[in-house]
């Protein structure tokens, strides 16, 4: 074999595989699920301003229709809880954080009872206090981030889940006006 054959043959080897690799890639990286702590929906409330909700302190947990919840807080509001806040008047400072996980229940058949525990992920709804950054919805912003099982990652909510869901820093202002006169938190902290 002449030595240009053997050069193009070597370079066209290279090539080859470079494309192999880029291309795995970029493949790759299309089929990962996001980094849900890159998402932010509309308003400002980003996925990342509650980076470690997942080591948060139980505040309660709920069941409403078909989901199950537990109901995480931050020291912030966990200090203001024990502190007697809301029921003694006094509004959650600022910094305040909650973060309400919602879960498709099932049974679990090989434990006595059998007990209901928590199956796939529905979603993750947050709310965080700034009374400058929302005034209008009594100090507190919200957001909710739908779990997508198939992909294992998450995305804000919409109108068209179910329950359908505001898509901004505002989706909650509506339903929690029910609580204003408790600073507009629906959660008690559940004695212990």
């Amino acid at each position: 074999m002449d030595r240009k054959r053997v050069s193009r043959i070597g370079v066209a080897k290279g090539v080859v595989v470079f494309l192999v690799v880029f291309l795995g890639a970029l493949g790759a990286r299309a089929l990962s699920a996001p980094d849900k702590y890159s998402l932010k929906v509309p308003g400002g409330l980003a996925f990342a301003d509650f980076k470690g909700y997942e080591n948060w302190e139980l505040v309660s947990i709920s069941q409403n229709g078909k989901l199950m919840a537990a109901i995480l807080g931050n020291p912030t509001i966990i200090e203001a809880f024990r502190a007697g806040i809301p029921g003694n008047g006094k509004p959650f400072p600022d910094g305040s954080r909650m973060a309400k996980i919602h879960w498709i229940p099932k049974q679990n058949e090989s434990a006595p009872g059998p007990p209901t525990v928590p199956g796939t992920q529905h979603d993750v709804d947050f709310m965080v206090k700034d009374s400058k950054k929302y005034p209008e919805g009594g100090g507190w912003g919200y957001a909710t981030f739908a779990y997508e099982a198939a992909t294992d990652s998450f995305r804000p909510g919409t109108t068209a889940d179910k329950p359908p869901q505001g898509n901004d820093a505002k989706c909650g202002v509506a339903c929690h006006t029910k609580a204003k006169d408790s600073d507009f938190v629906f959660t008690r902290y559940a004695r212990r």
